[in-house]
């Protein structure tokens, strides 16, 4: 390979890194503009996020967990459980073996909350689906699961 060849490759994959970056970004921000819309009762994408989370695994989790799923502060986290909490969505429970630490389960209250974001959000994204072509979104879903994979290793 010539220095002019790699050069031109060094180029074009750079090119299709900008797109790629760029279309994320752009249908992250749309993709939780939408889903903010349609979020009941003032709920905010972060308290369904950490509902739905603790819904799927079905077993208590640490803040500090929680925070390293989400790539937040701890700061960032214990002030969405404080909110979480006041609304009786989750319960917080000190660690009985060691005092420092807290451990936060989804209370009935919060599986019905989310539930009701869950069916609250999921026609909008089933148009966006349905729009798009289901066959062309399952096709994506392999690519956009090794871009989170590779970025998750950083």
């Amino acid at each position: 390979m010539t220095d002019l060849t790699a050069a031109a490759d060094d180029t074009a994959r750079a090119s299709v890194a900008a797109s790629l970056f760029a279309e994320v970004l752009v249908v992250e921000q749309l993709a939780r503009a939408m889903i903010g819309r349609t979020l009941p009762n003032g709920m905010q994408i972060s308290h369904f996020s950490v509902l739905n989370l603790l819904a799927h695994v079905s077993e208590e989790r640490t803040p500090a967990q929680l925070a390293e799923a989400f790539h937040v502060t701890r700061g960032a986290m214990t002030n969405t459980l404080a909110r979480l909490e006041w609304a009786g969505h989750v319960h917080i429970r000190p660690d009985w073996d060691d005092a420092r630490r807290k451990f936060v389960s989804i209370s009935p209250a919060g599986r019905r909350a989310r539930d009701a974001a869950l069916a609250a959000i999921l026609p909008a994204m089933s148009d966006v689906v349905a729009d798009i072509g289901a066959e062309r979104v399952r096709a994506a879903l392999p690519v956009l699961r090794a871009l989170r994979d590779r970025l998750e290793s950083d």
